[in-house]
């Protein structure tokens, strides 16, 4: 086989997983037919098959692309960082939103809110494969912290939704109205994100020291009038 049909075809799975986010992301999952992927990835349905049996499948094989090597790349810095957890768990969102949130791939969670109830299986594949995952990464980065006598004794799963829920306010606000961007300038979605999580994480530190320690305020003495002398009669 010449060498450019040899490149052509080793290209193919990741000309097909591209084309197919590009159309589940403007139409929608039920709206994209498997014909238009083949034919926006310039090949034919039969050969689109060939590496996808059906449009499920092809689902599947986008998330795993596109999402799932987030998570190595997360658990991979989470287990070899050295510093202050504030800064690891600073870090893990800020390459959450350059690999991810600021892609077309966050398309895909926009995707699974709209169209989920009609895909049930879809929606219980992304539970599994990205939803879980993320969580299990970002309750251990806050265990760390803990651990370390960094942060207070928290619920650990409520700051685990504290920290991701406005991650998909983001995504949603970034793929819809855009109020954030609106708000905060140019780059809205980033500065968002990095005053949330200068809130959350100052919120979470533990108290060391009298520069952290709430002195109870004095209670107020009570304050009585002096009695007014009876007017005669």
């Amino acid at each position: 086989m010449p060498q450019s049909r040899q490149r052509r075809k080793e290209a193919r799975p990741q000309e097909l997983l591209q084309a197919a986010l590009e159309l589940f992301v403007e139409k929608g999952f039920a709206a994209t037919r498997s014909e238009e992927v083949a034919h926006r990835a310039g090949v034919s349905k039969g050969t689109l098959y060939l590496y996808y049996p059906s449009k499920e499948e092809l689902f599947k094989a986008v998330v795993r692309h596109n999402l799932t090597p987030i998570l190595g790349v997360g658990g991979d810095l989470l287990d070899s960082f050295e510093g202050p957890t504030t800064e690891l768990l600073v870090k893990l969102v800020e390459r959450w939103w350059d690999d991810v949130g600021h892609t077309p791939a966050a398309g895909i969670f926009k995707l699974i809110l709209a169209e989920g109830h009609n895909f049930p299986d879809l929606v219980e594949f992304q539970v599994n494969e990205v939803v879980l995952p993320s969580r299990a990464l970002v309750r251990r980065a806050v265990q760390r912290g803990i651990a370390r006598g960094e942060f207070r004794d928290v619920d650990i799963e409520a700051v685990v939704h504290a920290l991701i829920a406005p991650l998909q306010y983001v995504v949603l606000d970034r793929l819809t109205l855009g109020m954030c961007a609106l708000d905060l300038g140019p780059d809205g979605s980033r500065t968002f994100l990095r005053t949330h999580m200068d809130l959350l994480m100052n919120g979470l530190l533990a108290a060391t020291g009298k520069a952290k320690t709430t002195k109870k305020a004095a209670p107020r003495k009570r304050t009585t009038r002096a009695a007014q002398p009876k007017k005669e009669t």
